[in-house]
Order: C-alpha cells, then structure tokens, then sequence
C-alpha cells in the first residue's frame, strides 16, 4: 500500500482502503442483526413479515448508496495554521483547528483497520482535553506517523497553546494593544492605591 502525499494547503482525501472499511464493518453488523430480523419477520406471519422487512430492506440499500458518497464528502487539507476538514453528504460538516490549540495527537488502529492498512489521528485541543471523544478524527490515513509529526512540527514551533489552566501557556506579543491597556489600568491603579496610604 502507497503513503499517502501530505503536501501544505492541498486537499487529500482517505485512502480507498477506509471505503473497503465502511463496507467491512457494514457486513459485519447485517450478519450480527439479520438473524434477528429474520427472527421477527418468522414471528409475525405474513402480512407482518412484509411490513417489518420493507423499512428493513430500505434501510440496507439506502446505507449501501450512502457508503461511497460519505467516502468521497471526506477532504483534509493542512495549512501553515491549521488543519481543515470537511464531510457530509446532505449534512455537512467543516471544521479548523488552529495548530495553537492542538494538545495531544493519538494514532487509533483496530484489527480491521489493521486488516486494510489504515488508521485515525485523533486530535485533542485545549478546551476538549477533558471530553470523551477527540475534536477532530482523520479517517483512513497509511501513514500516520508521518502525518502526526507534521502537525506536531507546527504544533511545536508555534506560538504556546491555550490551557484549560486560563491560558496560562499562551505568549502574548509585547505589542498586544489589550495587555498594553491592562498595564496602564495596573498603574493607574498603583498611583491610586499611593495617594490613599
């Protein structure tokens, strides 16, 4: 299996192998659930039988013309500071994540992600690290060590990242016209708190 090119602000896309994924694990929930709907249509008699198994049927071909079409909504794109993504076939999501809130970067590979060569960066942000689920997942990625120390290369050289702590972390410029008005405030204050001793 190939790497895949994971150049600066160019889209990419999964491998194919995710595809092969998404079918897999679509067979392996019809074969765990068909002996029960089997089951259920047996125990209903005939007419019954056909209600329950049309809306089941329906299900099952509308997932199979779903599959590819989420497949190819799936883009990623790296910038200087940023990763971007999109997917969705009638919903669509887009996200970006700022390289200066990226935390932690985990790569996730099952047995059948295994199987097909593939694996997920899950990426954790400030703000996110104490929630279950990662705020960014990238799908089908054969690479990803490669593509974990590239966003880990930005992540590093940028400016600090935004704690849960108050931002504790984060380098302000010096030319910050904000903190410059804290700091006159602070010394108004100091003159104030003189006068009244």
């Amino acid at each position: 299996m190939t790497s895949q090119p994971y150049r600066i602000n160019e889209t990419f896309s999964p491998d194919p192998a995710l595809a092969k994924y998404y079918y897999l694990t679509f067979a392996i929930v019809l074969i765990i659930a068909l002996p029960f709907c089997l089951g259920m249509i047996a125990v209903a008699g005939e007419i019954a039988g056909i209600l329950i198994a049309i809306p089941i049927i329906a299900i099952l071909a509308f997932t199979l013309y779903w599959l590819p079409l989420y497949y190819r909504s799936i883009r990623y794109e790296l910038t200087q500071t940023e990763i971007t993504w999109r997917r969705g076939v009638w919903f669509r999501q887009n996200a970006i994540v700022p390289y200066s809130r990226i935390t932690n970067v985990d790569i996730v590979q099952g047995p059948v992600m295994r199987l097909f060569g593939i694996s997920s960066l899950r990426i954790q942000t400030a703000g996110y690290s104490a929630q279950p689920n990662a705020e960014l997942r990238l799908d089908g990625i054969t690479d990803p060590e490669t593509l974990r120390e590239l966003i880990m290369g930005f992540v590093r050289s940028g400016p600090g990242i935004a704690t849960e702590s108050g931002g504790a972390g984060i380098q302000q410029p010096s030319n910050d016209p904000l903190l410059e008005e804290i700091r006159q405030i602070r010394t108004i204050l100091e003159r104030i708190d003189k006068k009244t001793r």
